[in-house]
């Protein structure tokens, strides 16, 4: 059996609603979804979608994510850092071990590589 060493994504399909673990609402009633389209054999990589709504989440990562925003805005302030903002053709990276705020300013769609 040969492995498909190109996967190009289609549109994303239906995906997991429930908010991800270590993500607690502080503000609004944003929503998420998450379209994983992608994994690696080994189980160690995800890459796929995200999309959220308008509202603040603090969120605490315990994997490393890499981020190609696609549309909306974003601030995100690591806790007793400084925020940054992210928007449409924006690239970030939020390191493993981030705790902080993510204040959706406009409905969010991203691209993600997440480690597993």
């Amino acid at each position: 059996m040969t492995r498909e060493t190109i996967h190009k994504f289609g549109a994303p399909e239906a995906g997991d609603t429930t908010d991800m673990a270590g993500w607690v609402v502080t503000e609004g009633s944003p929503t998420m979804e998450t379209i994983v389209q992608h994994q690696t054999e080994d189980g160690k990589l995800a890459s796929g979608t995200w999309k959220a709504t308008v509202g603040t989440y603090h969120a605490t990562f315990s994997n490393y994510e890499f981020v190609h925003m696609i549309s909306g805005r974003i601030i995100i302030t690591p806790d007793g850092g400084q925020p940054v903002e992210v928007g449409p053709g924006d690239a970030y990276v939020v390191e493993a071990d981030f705790k902080g705020t993510w204040q959706i300013l406009e409905d969010v769609t991203k691209h993600f590589v997440v480690t597993t």
